[in-house]
């Protein structure tokens, strides 16, 4: 190997572009041996992964578990919401609580929930005798619990100029049955048992009364409503992947019946299908649960896989013909393998970061855990399964066997003696392929029409205008709905759409958002509650609040009664005494905590309900109250908490679903970086980052203009679009920047015409497969299918479209190869003069 130093070039630049080359005929040289190995013991590389499968398959059948607690799931694992949430539950205990409407305010528990609505322009509260058979109803019930009955009005009309506000009519009512399930598990079964039966009836009464509409919600819905998607989605995926084998199979095919491959690319689908299987058998091995969000694993598995499928079949239809069968398959290692790896290896990490401890979403890190798992399983089921099915492919096409019906191809002497149709469904394009042409896999579909038509439109001097003004718009839409991201932290996002829980949020919504959940607000340390200027602080805490507050009440009391309370002895007296004693303000008792010390008593810790005014974006006015008041108990004089269990799903949501997506990103950057002036071609990691960070932007932007919210679904969908843009985008544009045609025009036609094939086929596949997506009735999947559709559509327009333009624009120059051949040219032709000149006798044809 001879490395020549170009002029004016640094010492250090040789020794970089010596150890790349060095790197990548080392890598490209361990791939050739992996090939011959393959090739050289097919059967061994094919019983292997099969073996692994029925094992790891059979195992997941019966372990197949799915995942109860849905908090768990899609809560940040970290948060302060929870331990506020610890410290309230150990101060003021469930139990204490059985009376109260807030009795749900440590955690929901066991609750039913039902919604009232009447017809539009009717009043409510003239169907009392429907309202009260439903409530007794429930009462009556079988296995009832001791419950609190909770009510709300929602579309309420005032009476006009009514001082006291009273209300002319109603559009809905909503009661509360909350069920007592203080942490023993037989009262729990009996309260899971209640809400079934619970559920049964409303679907019972809805039936019955016809002159208003019952929504129902109980505390499993949610839990069950979320696992109903995996349920709907089966027979659409398996229509799914139906689609992607007839896609693959149909792409892979030529009219030459020897050199076409369609069961090759049947095989190929079925390869990534048993490795998911594989992967699947795995998890549930380790003791994982299922949950809806695993439903994307199989996606972004094929995705991944076909890749390698199609390129592994491009690569072997590069190869010479001529060769036999074992080389050909070790050059087509050696080709697409590198790639292969390396992206696969970005994959890994990227996953891998998202499976880390800094992921506080479980369901993210449990995804990435399992496609980490996935990845692996993928890139060794397609270099063994897939490479042995190619080996026995290539060996039926070197003895000259038809690619589909396996038997021998007759000579062109005897096909020209049969039918037409014969000759079409036996040719092996002997008529088709002239004297001249070195390679007959041309003939492909894909391949003839982007040679002879896609390449020279789209690097046509008069298209490329209109290709930069295409991409002003994609940038101008992306970073428009970059500044519009929203966060997604309502769990309605990953239920069924037409399940009971989103019928019963939806109205939820309309009738009943105008106000927030109750906020409890802890006082969890003694506190001068005689002192004026605390009584000010208190007010002033809760201004701007709806509270229900005892120590409001008891300064009521003492005004109306003209006591006199200012120090702490007559304070708490007359609190214990007289103003817990009477009944209206018993309730109050479970809200005060008294500690003796002798005769003396103390207040050392009490709760207030807080309720804020909110407008129709309810979860977000949550998070801001939230955000507000946390600093102000660390700024002010009285050390307090405030939580309800909606903070636990809240609570730092947008930091936690954004995290991994960054780290992911990151450690996409970082490995670029490091690899900058290493692997292939800086310049080609230089395109490489720049390709990637639009098509991340651009699906970002465009995914928030089609109203989908940063959930965790969308989150994993943007990592997996980190890595699809990888594994499309890298091979074309290192092909590009190592090319040596004379211009850069030419170099972009030999990179398309190489990999634009396997980019095509894959992404077809890939968007196919995504179709019947359309057809669940889901939430999760609405999100999916937007996300991946986004991802692909993305991808290919910038391999088809953007690059194929802009990288005739800007470097690598390819000038240097244009002097290199000329100087090689010019030597040729002195080497000729002088051999003419040596031998005036010798005549040369040209």
């Amino acid at each position: 190997m001879c490395f020549l130093r170009r002029p004016g070039a640094p010492a250090s630049w040789i020794w970089w572009r010596m150890l790349r080359q060095v790197l990548r005929r080392g890598l490209q040289s361990f791939c050739h041996r992996l090939g011959l190995c393959v090739s050289r013991h097919p059967v061994f590389f094919l019983t292997v992964p099969a073996v692994l499968t029925i094992t790891f398959g059979l195992s997941a059948l019966n372990r197949f578990q799915p995942e109860g607690d849905l908090e768990r799931l899609v809560a940040p694992s970290h948060s302060l919401a929870k331990i506020e949430r610890s410290l309230a539950s150990s101060l003021f205990p469930l139990d204490q609580s059985k009376s109260q409407l807030y009795s749900d305010l440590h955690t929901p528990g066991r609750y039913g929930r039902v919604i009232l609505l009447s017809p539009p322009g009717d009043n409510i509260l003239l169907q009392a005798e429907g309202i009260l058979q439903t409530h007794r109803a429930v009462l009556e019930m079988k296995d009832g619990r001791n419950s609190f009955i909770g009510h709300q009005l929602g579309g309420v009309v005032e009476v006009p100029n009514s001082k006291d506000q009273r209300v002319k009519s109603a559009r809905a009512i909503q009661i509360t049955y909350y069920l007592q399930t203080y942490g023993s598990a037989t009262q729990d079964l009996i309260g899971e048992k209640w809400e079934n039966e619970f559920c049964k009836l409303m679907r019972k009464l809805q039936e019955e009364h016809q002159d208003f509409q019952l929504y129902s919600l109980a505390s499993f819905s949610l839990w069950r409503d979320f696992h109903k998607t995996s349920i709907l989605a089966r027979s659409k995926v398996l229509v799914s992947l139906v689609l992607i084998l007839t896609t693959a199979t149909l792409s892979s095919s030529m009219k030459d019946c020897l050199r076409s491959k369609p069961f090759l690319g049947l095989l190929g689908v079925l390869t990534v299908c048993i490795s998911i299987i594989t992967a699947a058998g795995i998890f549930f091995i380790t003791d994982g649960k299922y949950n809806s969000t695993l439903l994307g694993i199989p996606f972004f598995a094929m995705g991944h896989g076909t890749k390698g499928v199609f390129e592994l079949l491009s690569g072997w239809r590069r190869t010479k013909e001529n060769l036999p069968f074992k080389d050909r398959i070790a050059d087509a290692y050696s080709d697409v393998m590198v790639t292969y790896t390396m992206t696969s290896s970005l994959y890994f990490i990227t996953f891998g970061m998202g499976a880390s401890p800094f992921t506080n979403i479980e369901a993210v890190k449990v995804f990435c855990q399992n496609m980490c798992v996935s990845i692996l399983l993928n890139y060794f089921y397609i270099f063994s399964f897939f490479g042995s099915c190619l080996v026995f492919a290539g060996q039926l096409e070197q003895n000259r066997y038809h690619s589909i019906f396996c038997c021998k191809i007759p000579s062109a002497e005897y096909l020209d003696r049969k039918p037409v149709w014969f000759q079409t469904v036996m040719s092996d394009g002997h008529q088709q392929t002239s004297h001249h042409e070195t390679n007959p896999y041309q003939h492909h579909f894909i391949q003839h029409f982007l040679r002879e038509h896609y390449n020279e439109w789209i690097t046509n001097i008069y298209v490329k205008p209109f290709v930069v003004i295409l991409y002003l718009i994609y940038a101008s839409f992306s970073f428009m709905g970059c500044l519009q991201i929203s966060d997604g932290v309502n769990i309605i996002n990953l239920l069924a759409s037409d399940s009971p829980s989103v019928s019963y949020a939806m109205v939820q919504q309309k009738y009943f958002s105008n106000y927030s959940p109750v906020i409890g607000f802890y006082v969890y340390e003694p506190l001068e509650y005689w002192n004026s200027s605390v009584q000010e602080d208190l007010r002033r805490l809760c201004s701007g609040f709806t509270a229900v507050s005892w120590v409001e009440q008891y300064y009521q009391f003492l005004k109306v009664s003209n006591i006199s309370a200012n120090n702490k002895s007559d304070f708490i007296s007359v609190l214990q005494s007289s103003f817990l004693k009477k009944p209206e303000f018993q309730h109050f008792r479970n809200d005060i905590i008294f500690s003796k010390a002798g005769d003396e008593s103390n207040i050392i810790a009490s709760r207030l309900y807080l309720v804020a005014r909110t407008s129709r974006d309810k979860q977000k006015e949550v998070i801001e109250v939230l955000e507000k008041l946390r600093p102000l108990s660390l700024s002010k004089s009285i050390r307090f908490i405030v939580f309800n269990p909606s903070f636990v799903f809240t609570d730092h949501y947008s930091l936690s679903v954004t995290v991994p997506v960054l780290i992911a990103g990151f450690g996409v950057l970082l490995v670029l970086i490091l690899t900058f002036f290493l692997v292939i071609h800086p310049l080609g990691n230089f395109w490489l980052i720049l390709s990637v960070t639009s098509i991340e932007l651009g699906v970002l932007g465009l995914m928030t203009l089609w109203n989908v919210d940063m959930d965790c679904i969308s989150i994993l969908c943007l990592i997996y679009t980190l890595n699809f843009a990888i594994d499309h985008c890298a091979p074309l544009l290192y092909t590009f920047v190592l090319a040596t045609e004379h211009t850069r025009t030419q170099c972009i036609k030999s990179s398309l015409q190489e990999h634009g094939t396997a980019i095509l086929q894959n992404v077809t596949s890939f968007l196919i497969g995504l179709v019947p997506l359309l057809f669940v009735p889901s939430n999760l999947t609405f999100t999916l299918f937007k996300c991946l559709l986004l991802t692909g559509g993305c991808t290919l327009l910038h391999c088809f479209v953007i690059l194929p333009v802009f990288l005739t624009f800007f470097p690598p120059s390819k000038k240097h190869h244009k002097k290199k051949k000329r100087a090689k040219r010019k030597e040729r032709e002195e080497i000729e003069c002088i051999e003419i000149q040596e031998n005036p006798d010798h005549v040369t044809t040209v």
